[in-house]
């Protein structure tokens, strides 16, 4: 009788063991990464005396976190361990693309939907696709790309409606599978995507200005 309790206690003991070092895991903490804004633009851009509000942008389960997501094949998603973004991935993209405009030196004011700004102009992002995707190379190793989208709406506020809708993406090699290799990839390709997005929507909004004069009172 003592021998069959001693091996239920030795069972119990070890899966004590196993569930002390899942909870010593989960305590490491994650290393958070952050992504930079566009800070040159074309110097022929124009400028233009309205105010800009950028929304939060829209985005699938997958995307809406502040996990660095990697596409193993195309049906499945995955995320980086120990590794985070250090806010979910929409709301990075809207400082950022906030930060963009402000550093274009373009806009007379520009901000978040959040802050209570009279909005001349509205910018309607929509996040599509902000993930790694595994590429298959036999003769060098698989690779990750990392693949940036995002759909752009353009909003005139007086006259609720949108004046210009296009789409933005930019594909980008990590040099490796490292995680700081892959986030650096990430703001290569979400920079350029973004200041492509920026330069396009302030055109559209001068042209728009231009050609409708009274319909958006500063």
């Amino acid at each position: 009788m003592i021998k069959p309790a001693f091996a239920i206690l030795m069972v119990a003991l070890i899966g004590g063991c196993a569930g002390l070092g899942t909870l010593k895991q989960a305590a490491k903490p994650n290393d958070l990464y952050l992504l930079t804004p566009k800070s040159t633009f074309s110097s022929a851009l124009p400028r233009i005396q309205k105010q800009i509000v950028v929304e939060e942008p829209s985005a699938t389960a997958a995307v809406n976190t502040d996990q660095i997501a990697v596409q193993p094949t195309p049906l499945q998603v995955q995320y980086l361990p120990r590794a985070r973004w250090v806010d979910r991935a929409p709301l990075i993209v809207q400082t950022l693309l906030v930060e963009s405009y402000e550093n274009s030196g373009k806009v007379a004011a520009v901000g978040r939907s959040t802050v209570g700004l009279r909005a001349d102009y509205v910018i309607a992002p929509d996040l599509r696709e902000f993930q790694g995707i595994v590429v298959a190379d036999p003769e060098n190793g698989n690779k990750v790309r990392i693949e940036v989208r995002m759909n752009i709406k353009v909003i005139d506020e007086y006259e609720d409606k949108i004046i210009a809708s296009s789409s933005f993406q930019e594909n980008v090699v990590a040099k490796s599978e490292q995680t700081s290799d892959l986030v650096e990839a990430f703001d290569l390709a979400l920079g350029r995507a973004m200041r492509d997005a920026v330069e396009w929507s302030i055109r559209k909004i001068n042209t728009h200005v231009a050609s409708n004069p009274r319909s958006n009172p500063s």
